[in-house]
């Protein structure tokens, strides 16, 4: 299954890590994991400055989404059937 992020891109869920909440404050934790994907060259930022409200840990990426992270969650697990 997929799951849009927001701003038209989406992802498979398989590959997520952990969906976090980065609405402030943020946690040094949280700090200090994005700041090492900007050094890797791997954080990609689809929400504007100041926007971001969740974090997306996947496999090769890391992701900042103007969409909450409760909202992330309940799209990329809940259960569809599938027709």
């Amino acid at each position: 299954m997929y799951i849009h992020l927001g701003n038209n891109h989406i992802i498979s869920s398989q590959s997520i890590v952990a969906i976090l909440n980065i609405e402030p404050p943020i946690s040094e934790d949280l700090i200090d994991i994005i700041d090492s994907a900007k050094l890797d060259k791997k954080l990609i930022n689809i929400s504007g400055k100041g926007k971001e409200k969740a974090l997306i840990v996947c496999d090769n990426k890391v992701y900042l989404s103007p969409i909450s992270s409760t909202t992330l969650y309940k799209r990329a697990f809940s259960h569809y059937k599938e027709v």
